[in-house]
């Protein structure tokens, strides 16, 4: 547990929220080691200030004033009309932590105006219950001591993953955005289940199942997917057939279609915003 540090959230959205529930979920801080702060919603504010007991202010400066950690939470548009309120009450000891997609550290140095670490997070939504497949880079300014930090906060929420920043693109595409495909997968299976005349309720629940063995086949047993596939392919058999009509209708080109539609959106984001001339 970290005992001595404060974490701020600048923004308190469904990524802060997620990363909020996990780090108090598995004991990493306490609830009144966490601050959080956004542009002007006082009801979300008090909502995670009921629901987690954290503290909460619309007051920037004493935020970042106690923050050992800060974390932007906040969406990518909104990056310049924040930074200029930190630019200056920065300093070396702190570390940010940025879980903006498509902003690169580099951009974030240069609008900061600091030597000031900062690790540029891709974290996904199962943070929430502690299971985030979660990207880490770190900027110019950012030695090992920080990333080591970096992960030991992060794996409260799940699974990090050091990587290079021109590597975070395409794990945007991958892990950033990919629950949001398992979970229209598994909308599709519900409604072919009952299409079938399942339960709704039932035809949920059978797929949900089904897509969690899958995953604990693929991490437990190491095996490499395509063999996992071949195993339960029988020629002429029902999968062969669920699987040449998934084919049929694009469902795996698909697949790659929405990473990279996905990881191309990042990029566009960081082009963006690398391209604005710092105030």
């Amino acid at each position: 547990m970290f005992t001595n540090e404060t974490i701020a959230f600048i923004g308190a959205g469904s990524m802060a929220e997620a990363m909020i529930a996990g780090l108090l979920k598995n004991e990493i801080v306490a609830p009144k080691q966490i601050i959080v702060t956004n542009k002007s919603n006082t009801k979300r504010r008090n909502e995670l200030e009921e629901k987690y007991g954290v503290i909460v202010t619309d007051e920037l400066s004493s935020v970042v004033a106690q923050a050992s950690i800060l974390i932007l939470a906040i969406k990518p548009k909104d990056v310049t009309s924040v930074t200029p309120k930190l630019r200056g009450n920065l300093s070396e000891e702190q570390v940010v932590l940025s879980v903006m997609a498509g902003i690169s550290t580099r951009f974030l140095e240069e609008e900061l105006q600091s030597e000031v670490p900062v690790i540029r997070v891709r974290p996904n939504t199962s943070s929430m219950i502690g299971e985030s497949a979660t990207a880490i880079a770190g900027g110019k300014y950012v030695a090992m001591p920080h990333i080591i930090l970096a992960k030991k906060l992060l794996a409260a929420i799940g699974h990090v993953f050091v990587i290079a920043e021109d590597e975070m693109d395409v794990f945007t595409g991958v892990a950033g955005s990919g629950p949001a495909y398992f979970y229209k997968l598994i909308e599709h299976l519900q409604k072919a289940g009952c299409d079938g005349g399942l339960n709704p309720a039932l035809a949920k629940e059978i797929a949900v199942q089904t897509i969690v063995g899958a995953a604990k086949m693929l991490a437990e047993t190491k095996t490499e997917p395509a063999t996992l596939r071949k195993n339960i392919t029988s020629p002429n058999g029902t999968t062969e057939a669920g699987l040449k009509a998934l084919e049929a209708a694009g469902g795996c080109t698909a697949i790659e279609a929405a990473v990279k539609g996905a990881a191309h959106r990042s990029k566009e984001l960081r082009t963006q915003f690398e391209t604005v001339t710092v105030r």
